[in-house]
């Protein structure tokens, strides 16, 4: 009989892309995850196009959450051939449903404007990694579930999710595996959230588990406290409309951070301490979300559960505008009125936000602020970078917007809150420690952290690696 083996298709030594492939004695395969890599670094431009794997050899998919970088690839994998079940929670399903016909979209439009090129330089027209059609048949596939139960996946293989407190419907991923040796516990964190951040309930830790996947996209660095956040994030929407009577650009994710900052200024403006400015929500994938949060307040904390009582719509107040239609988001490109926008792609790699970001860089009274992970291949890792030219629409741009950096708003846990995420965990039963979804001058730090509280046995594995779990 083969031995329990996982091999790591994506997010190796990289942030996303997000898929691990497990195969079992009996050569029955489940994948964790299957992301989108999102980025521009030379050595992964095929990636979203292949597999390590044939992906009708994949029995069952198991997501962690619907953020595109661990779900953007689930259609392609429908499209190239996989039959099986896809399990998640139910708000991760009903997000998938809005995210995936999007992504979607986005897929057919890029091959569109990509294939007028080509037809001009005599090139053959490409296909778009998947359309609607696809995304549709995925979503038939879908089996949702609840946290905190033990799931039978297939003969010999039990399933838990518990709230990892990173988006709406994020869970950990415990893998419960008889084998010829024993039972064998398999956990994923996932994305770690943060605890006591807006929203969402805290992360809950794994089971005990014998080998832990780990993310560690903030494994070197510590996040601000969130007194501090909101006093920072008022300073810097004053110094911008009000002194400067500029624009405040926010680029951010469409599910779960956009949600968190039109939360924060809603408490903001109850509070009679948001400046009398209109905001702008420039995001119709993020409006759609908004919607799909309204119907999930079992995933809210207490904190939120208590506000609402007072204010029922916390994403909902005086001077919010949210932007549907085309013609009203080039509107605001032109607009000299000082305002806050906030749009989407998070680190700027499409959307509307290109757009926004591209006619105000070179404004001296534009603030952009970056409120979480970018690439550093991406416009917002650039940005993070300091760049003071980037290459936007096929023209270089000066940055003379001022640039600011919140990396608190980040759902992802800093190094000490993946620490105490995993602190119920006995060290000396965990066989393997494999460090995931992270930069690998971040992952060697981390490590270091992990080894100084005392793991042992912790390997970051490079893509397409495969283990034997012994």
């Amino acid at each position: 009989m083969s031995k329990l083996k996982i091999q790591f298709c994506g997010a190796a030594q990289a942030v996303t892309g997000s898929s691990h492939l497990i195969t079992l004695e009996n050569g029955k395969k489940i994948l964790l995850d299957c992301g989108l890599y999102q980025g521009n670094d030379d050595d992964m431009k095929d990636f979203n196009e292949n597999w390590y794997f044939n992906p009708a050899d994949i029995d069952f998919l198991i997501l962690s959450h619907a953020h595109i970088d661990h779900t953007g690839r689930v259609p392609k994998l429908v499209k190239d051939g996989f039959e099986g079940r896809i399990l998640s929670t139910h708000a991760t399903r009903d997000l998938c449903a809005i995210m995936l016909m999007d992504s979607a979209y986005l897929q057919q439009r890029d091959a569109k404007y990509e294939n007028k090129w080509r037809v001009k330089q005599g090139k053959e027209p490409i296909e778009p990694l998947y359309q609607e059609g696809d995304v549709t048949k995925a979503m038939s596939m879908f089996v949702s579930i609840g946290y905190d139960r033990w799931y039978p996946v297939t003969e010999g293989v039990w399933v838990q999710y518990r709230d990892s407190g990173h988006i709406l419907g994020s869970a950990s991923i415990t893998l419960r595996i008889q084998t010829s040796e024993g039972e064998k516990v398999l956990g994923f964190t996932g994305d770690i959230g943060r605890p006591e951040r807006p929203i969402l309930r805290d992360p809950k830790p794994m089971p005990q588990c014998d080998y832990i996947l780990c993310e560690s996209t903030y494994g070197n660095r510590l996040h601000e406290q969130r007194d501090e956040e909101l006093n920072k994030f008022l300073q810097i929407i004053k110094e911008t409309c009000i002194d400067k009577a500029g624009k405040l650009i926010i680029p951010a994710f469409s599910v779960g951070r956009t949600q968190e900052i039109v939360y924060m200024l809603d408490q903001l403006s109850n509070q009679k301490k948001l400046p009398p400015i209109p905001v702008y929500v420039d995001s119709p994938l993020a409006i759609n979300a908004t919607e799909i949060f309204r119907m999930h307040p079992d995933c809210f904390d207490k904190e939120l559960t208590h506000y609402m009582m007072t204010d029922p719509n916390p994403w909902g107040f005086n001077n919010l505008h949210y932007v549907k239609e085309v013609e009203d988001s080039k509107k605001l490109n032109h607009m000299n009125q000082a305002c806050i926008i906030i749009s989407a792609s998070g680190m700027i790699t499409g959307g509307r936000i290109k757009h926004h970001v591209f006619n105000n860089i070179e404004k001296h009274n534009t603030t952009i602020l970056i409120v979480g992970y970018a690439a550093p291949y991406t416009i917002g890792g650039q940005l993070r970078a300091g760049k003071d030219k980037i290459k936007m629409f096929g023209t270089e741009v000066d940055v003379n917007a001022r640039v600011e950096i919140m990396d608190s708003f980040s759902a992802h846990g800093d190094y000490e809150e993946m620490i105490a995420f995993l602190s119920n965990q006995d060290k000396q039963r965990i066989k393997r420690l494999f460090l995931v979804h992270g930069e690998l001058d971040t992952q060697k730090a981390f490590k270091e952290h992990l080894q100084s509280e005392g793991y042992e046995n912790i390997y970051i594995p490079g893509l397409e690696q495969i283990f034997n779990l012994d």
